[in-house]
């Protein structure tokens, strides 16, 4: 197969990247801090923690997790939190003490976290208290041993920190109540490990960095084993794909929240190699909050999806603030509507760059040039040392301009799923490609652009929905004879959910469900629309069809 995209490289972008310049992330993080120890690292509500702060605490983490919990090599850490300076600290703790870290989404439900936990294996949990009443109700059918609790406010200095901590839970009343008596809290294993030494592990890149977790290609949740190897990889490919327009320092704000593998790699990993500081969003759906607080800070960079970029292009005090600095912004999670991208070129004077990528893929697997004069409606060309090929069903390679399944292959591609091999074998191919699932063409210039989802995935604010799991949950409703769930398009988030229902209980109703629905699923996935039906569109052997459902005219 000829990398005819190669052809087409911007300039000091190279053909391969070297995979081998660094042993493990922790080997990448000893690196950075040698090099820019003095520098800001991290900001979080005014806060900021430098590169040698970040190595001492971090190094509290991991010495506590082995001295006092006497967790072994390979240990599996929950983190769950938002965007706060807890997150690096517990993350490169983890990772530099040999342990897979598992990003929870805070918003999870306590049907939804406790099979993370239990298929996961973790032994272990960070979690902030906004969020403990969830894990209350199902830590005893987990095998988390260790709780470290942490509040919003709890790495601000005095007072801040305590008043922070004062209003979320006592004039917000954001915090429900909670009973974990085995709970500890972070600051004080934080300054309980700073008594014992980091003990040093041997991590390779075939060791498990993050199980992450995705509904992959059928919508029971999975953990992508993404190891050392894959991550440092991916860094590498971005960071050679940013080179050329690098600027030092550089400040990126980080809007996404890092238990995302966007943020995570992309943020957290790529800018930390390059010693820049990343400004961290807590709470970006405040936009006149979040607005206010970029316009603090001379940035350069932002990532974010196509739903905030929307938000702010829309927020008159946006194009208010500073943005004189600002020279690079990337869209990545879900596809970047034309519309945002001018008005964002009209604003900032900078290009929208389109990303494509998987959580499956660590995640980037294609990007357009950073010198890209304007939006295109690609998602790019496949970055350095990856493979992209169009397949049809029987994988087949397809001729140029032909539509058919996006297959990626590269050091950056997952080693599978966690304890699922018949799932892994069903992406990964024997040539090592993986299948994603989307339809596309390429294009004879190398950029590719994507056609259609094959799989019935709903995109919701770049958050994978699969209807398969929205169809269990309202399965366990006795009203409910059938249903199908599908995507519709939603001005503010891209798709949303639209349910259809065919009735066991002639009583049942919209509200019932919604409230149904709502205890069992993170909000991102409850439908946004209800219709009931008499009888649902079926094969002949009996599966329902979505594609007619969502065919249909609103």
């Amino acid at each position: 197969m000829e990398k005819i995209w190669l052809k087409h490289y911007p300039a000091g972008v190279p053909a391969e990247i070297d995979v081998n310049e660094f042993r493990s992330i922790g080997d990448l993080f000893d690196k950075s801090v040698k090099q820019f120890g003095p520098r800001v690292a991290y900001i979080n509500m005014g806060k900021s923690i430098t590169y040698a702060e970040l190595e001492q605490q971090s190094a509290n983490f991991g010495a506590y997790c082995q001295s006092v919990l006497k967790l072994k090599k390979g240990a599996r850490i929950a983190l769950m939190m938002p965007n706060l300076l807890q997150y690096p600290i517990c993350l490169y703790g983890a990772l530099r003490a040999g342990y897979t870290v598992v990003n929870c989404n805070p918003l999870y439900t306590e049907r939804e976290l406790e099979h993370q936990l239990k298929d996961s294996g973790a032994e272990a949990i960070v979690i902030v208290e906004n969020f403990a009443s969830v894990l209350e109700k199902v830590i005893a059918r987990t095998p988390v041993k260790h709780v470290l609790m942490t509040q919003l406010g709890d790495m601000l200095d005095f007072p801040k920190r305590m008043i922070v901590n004062l209003v979320v839970k006592r004039v917000k009343k954001m915090v429900p109540a909670w009973n974990l008596p085995q709970a500890i809290e972070l600051r004080d294993a934080l300054i309980e490990g700073g008594r014992h030494p980091l003990q040093a592990v041997e991590v390779g890149h075939e060791d498990i960095a993050f199980l992450q977790y995705t509904g992959g290609t059928t919508g029971v949740s999975k953990g992508a084993m993404l190891t050392h190897r894959n991550i440092i990889a991916n860094l590498q490919q971005a960071h050679a794909w940013l080179k050329p327009a690098q600027r030092d320092p550089e400040m990126i704000i980080t809007a996404l929240p890092l238990y995302h593998i966007f943020a995570l790699t992309a943020n957290c990993l790529t800018f930390f190699k390059i010693g820049a500081t990343n400004i961290l969003i807590t709470n970006p759906r405040d936009i006149p909050g979040f607005i206010k607080e970029i316009g603090k800070y001379p940035f350069t960079t932002i990532t974010g999806v196509n739903t905030l970029f929307n938000a702010m292009v829309n927020n008159p005090d946006f194009a208010k603030i500073d943005l004189s600095h600002l020279h690079l912004t990337l869209g990545g999670g879900m596809a970047v509507q034309r519309a945002v991208a001018e008005r964002w070129k009209e604003i900032t004077d900078t290009t929208l760059l389109e990303a494509y990528g998987l959580t499956e893929t660590s995640p980037a697997a294609t990007i357009n040039p950073i010198d890209l004069v304007e939006y295109n409606g690609s998602i790019g060309m496949p970055i350095s040392s990856t493979e992209v090929v169009i397949r049809d069903d029987d994988g087949k390679d397809l001729p140029l301009g032909e539509p058919g399944e996006l297959c990626i292959r590269g050091p950056q591609v997952m080693k599978g799923y966690w304890n699922r091999p018949e799932e892994t074998a069903k992406v990964i191919m024997d040539d090592g490609f993986l299948r994603t699932g989307d339809v596309a063409i390429m294009e004879p210039n190398g950029y590719v652009k994507i056609v259609d989802r094959k799989k019935d995935m709903i995109l919701v604010s770049g958050f994978n929905v699969y209807p398969n799991e929205i169809e269990d949950v309202l399965a366990m409703h006795p009203g409910v004879l059938e249903s199908a769930a599908v995507g519709v398009p939603d001005t503010k988030t891209g798709e949303a959910v639209k349910i259809y229902v065919v009735k066991k209980d002639p009583n049942l109703t919209e509200a019932s469900l919604l409230e149904h629905c709502r205890a069992n699923l993170t909000g991102y996935k409850v439908p946004r629309q209800i219709a009931f039906r008499n009888e649902l569109p079926k094969t002949n052997v009996g599966k329902i069809l979505r594609r007619e459902l969502r065919d249909e005219k609103a």
